[in-house]
């Protein structure tokens, strides 16, 4: 018994447009997780250049994912569970992220890339243009045999997405 606090933490991942954040959010209302996204952690200098078009270098991603690794690990310590939005495209990423609390799992929102394509056309308000889609994909490392995790097809209803987590990671249920 090492006396910290069992908490569960669940980072929903995939190519921006993948439905990462609206997923997240409905896992975290369901089962009472504390919800973050990623997004929200990036500097203004990563944003600028996202929002210029300018694809992050590992140099500027590695500050981001430290920082997701120590939210994570502060929720740990209060013994709250989490559920975060994050890209998490690189086995090394998520290796960071999984360097956080004692635990990660991950659900990887998968699919066609026309189908995100034609949902980031859709999407306003947001910093990253569609056209980062092509360096994200080719950015992506599909999850390894020996990662905890699950991999959902992003066709799926949002709601079918939602279960499917909670039900897969044995989440609880928030009354």
């Amino acid at each position: 018994m090492t006396g910290e606090p069992a908490t569960r933490h669940v980072v929903v991942m995939g190519v921006s447009g993948a439905g990462k954040t609206t997923v997240a959010r409905g896992v975290a209302a369901v089962t009472g997780l504390t919800f973050a996204e990623a997004d929200e952690f990036h500097s203004a200098a990563n944003v600028a250049r996202m929002r210029a078009g300018v694809p992050l270098d590992d140099a500027a991603r590695w500050p981001w994912l430290r920082a997701l690794a120590d939210w994570m690990t502060a929720r740990h310590r209060e013994g709250v569970s989490t559920v975060l939005a994050c890209s998490a495209l690189r086995r090394s990423y998520r290796d960071v992220l999984r360097q956080g609390p004692p635990a990660v799992d991950f659900v990887h929102l998968a699919g066609p890339t026309e189908v995100i394509r034609e949902r980031l056309a859709l999407r306003a308000g947001h910093y990253m243009p569609a056209s980062l889609l092509d360096s994200q994909t080719a950015t992506l490392e599909p999850l390894s045999p020996d990662e905890q995790a699950l991999v959902l097809d992003l066709r799926l209803s949002t709601d079918d997405l939602i279960t499917k987590t909670v039900n897969h990671l044995n989440l609880p249920h928030h009354p």
